[in-house]
């Protein structure tokens, strides 16, 4: 298992963008969170095997049809085994 953090920068508050991270990580299996930062950055964290982080990295950089995503900025960090699905915060 792989995890990671970061934020993602642009229209990402408002559009839909945490409600679709979430619906994309249950698609993809991926567990974590997703919550919106008083910067109007969202931020995220989210942990899976390789192949389903490669596509949720993927989606962050598109975001849902409204968002305008302009900077992706990601660090991989450790997993964290109390973490087992996703949420919006």
């Amino acid at each position: 298992m792989e995890a990671l953090t970061g934020h993602v920068a642009g229209r990402v508050q408002g559009v839909g963008f945490r409600w679709s991270t979430l619906h994309q990580a249950d698609l993809l299996g991926v567990a974590g969170w997703v919550r919106n930062r008083i910067d109007g950055t969202v931020e995220v964290f989210a942990q899976g095997d390789s192949a389903a982080l490669d596509a949720f990295r993927s989606f962050l950089a598109e975001g849902p049809r409204h968002a305008d995503v302009i900077a992706v900025r990601l660090r991989d960090v450790d997993p964290d085994p109390t973490i087992t699905s996703f949420s919006v915060r």
